[in-house]
């Protein structure tokens, strides 16, 4: 079953931190959001293998846009 790692909030992608194929942990940082003039971290809610990243440095996102996707 996949988990999608969404935006808490409207902002730009500073960083993508992961790749198709990595496995990460829960709670592990993915990408770097910056929302505010602040650079906001995005964490897996679980563990999983990343299977599909939605988005890239630079792109505008708002909230609750996926981002990446877990299975």
């Amino acid at each position: 079953m996949s988990v999608e790692v969404t935006a808490p909030m409207p902002g730009t992608i500073l960083k993508v931190l992961v790749e198709v194929g990595d496995q990460v942990k829960e709670d592990e940082e993915v990408a770097i959001l910056e929302a505010m003039k602040m650079e906001n971290p995005i964490y897996a809610p679980k563990d999983g293998k990343v299977v599909e990243i939605k988005v890239k440095e630079k792109d505008r996102v708002d909230t609750d846009q996926v981002l990446v996707v877990l299975e």
